[in-house]
């Protein structure tokens, strides 16, 4: 995976993604859903189409969501033609700027407003 500009993985290792590829969207998500993955008040990942990521080892998933069975890190979700990696599983910082916010009905209120163009009450339109 050396080379790639994108590369992250789990906490152990086992499971490893890379991709050369930008993203095609990046998103902040607050539903009760990802709260509940996530263990978080919110969910940053970047999307990419399913071809331009590579997956290395063994995921377990839950639905559309992709975990190591090592460690139990979740590293990225599957929807359709598209990834969903998570942000907190990239190896270097600031690679990816957020530009809409999902499901703000959930958001919490203590949470300082981020820097995005679009926010959306429910899903990404």
């Amino acid at each position: 995976m050396e080379g790639h500009y994108f590369t992250g993985g789990c906490l152990c290792g086992k499971v490893r993604l890379a991709t050369d590829a930008e993203p095609s969207r990046v998103g902040i998500c607050h539903c009760l859903d990802c709260r509940k993955q996530y263990g978080a008040v919110f969910y940053t990942f970047a999307v990419f189409p399913d071809t331009v990521v590579t997956v290395t080892g063994e995921t377990a998933h839950y639905g559309f969501r992709h975990f190591c069975p090592v460690c139990g890190s979740s590293v990225f979700d599957k929807r359709g033609s598209e990834i969903e990696v998570n942000a907190g599983t990239l190896d270097s910082d600031n690679l990816v700027h957020p530009t809409y916010e999902t499901w703000v009905c959930r958001r919490e209120r203590w949470l300082p407003a981020f820097p995005v163009d679009h926010r959306y009450e429910h899903d990404h339109e």
